[in-house]
């Protein structure tokens, strides 16, 4: 192979080659092909009124003048949203280290290495804290999670429930406003029938396939759920739990209480609220769920 081969398939048709392609495909120019491809009716019949183009300071500097329009007042919903604060030393040496993106010569992939550690990062410390035995490596959002945690306790029923039509689920009315709704919308197409309340005062009935819980409650009380956990397995209900991942440092995971799932928002580690998200959701479960489990 000539030394120079690689150098000339990766620098683009030279004016000959298009010639020749334009042959092939029997047209005589570029715009011949454009016209015989897209349909006369969708497209444009002027050029577009496009503004002068700006270099890159240029566009910097008007980026940042459009920015110090927004209003920036502080945020009370509370709800799963957390006003956060990014050390210094970790914003720099962590999330800006340019080692996860920075590739040491140009044929080597440090980039795709450094996202597959950051990954495995995020998938090692969602287990740690939630007590589960394998993590995916995230999810749209917190509501997405429940609603993926839900679809998936559907989907490992047990024989009977699926033979008997169980398709009750139970939402704790502590749950957060937007992850209920999220699990109303996903749970339409699946047939699957919530029912809200408090798990105070649930029966545990065969009716139910599975539950969601939150941890802590929307108003902040902290509820010791292994005995709902433990009194839900005697049913063959399996508990998913929407946990505050940050939360887990302190309290008890959920895990060790014996949920079947764990689910959660990682907004809390320093992502700013961005007016309403989405943040970056997690999702822990069983190994023995693995191949149920999204991602």
């Amino acid at each position: 192979m000539r030394t120079d081969a690689f150098a000339l398939r990766h620098l683009g048709p030279r004016e000959s080659d298009l010639n020749h392609m334009l042959k092939t495909i029997g047209v005589a120019t570029l715009d011949q092909l454009i016209y015989e491809t897209i349909p006369d009716d969708i497209r444009l019949k002027n050029d577009l009124n496009l503004e002068a183009p700006m270099s890159e300071f240029e566009y910097l500097t008007h980026i940042q003048e459009l920015g110090k329009k927004n209003k920036v007042f502080k945020s009370y919903i509370g709800l799963g949203y957390h006003p956060t604060i990014i050390p210094a030393v970790i914003q720099r040496n962590i999330f800006e280290n340019p080692g996860w993106y920075t590739a040491y010569t140009p044929y080597q992939a440090e980039i795709a290495q450094g996202r597959l550690e950051a990954i495995l990062n995020f998938q090692t410390t969602v287990i740690e804290l939630t007590g589960m035995e394998i993590a995916n490596a995230s999810l749209l959002d917190e509501g997405t999670a429940a609603a993926e945690a839900m679809a998936l306790l559907f989907d490992v029923r047990t024989r009977d429930q699926k033979k008997n039509n169980v398709k009750k689920f139970f939402v704790s009315e502590e749950i957060l406003p937007q992850t209920l709704s999220v699990l109303q919308t996903r749970s339409t197409p699946l047939n699957i029938e919530l029912v809200v309340g408090n798990h105070e005062t649930f029966d545990f009935s065969t009716e139910f396939f599975g539950a969601i819980l939150q941890y802590p409650g929307k108003y902040g009380q902290v509820y010791d759920y292994a005995g709902f956990i433990a009194k839900a397995a005697e049913n063959e209900i399996k508990v998913a739990v929407a946990a505050d991942i940050l939360s887990l440092a302190k309290l008890t995971p959920p895990g060790e209480m014996g949920a079947a799932v764990v689910v959660g928002t990682t907004q809390r580690f320093g992502i700013p609220m961005g007016y309403g998200g989405p943040h970056a959701g997690y999702f822990a479960t069983k190994e023995e769920f693995k191949r149920s489990m999204p991602g």
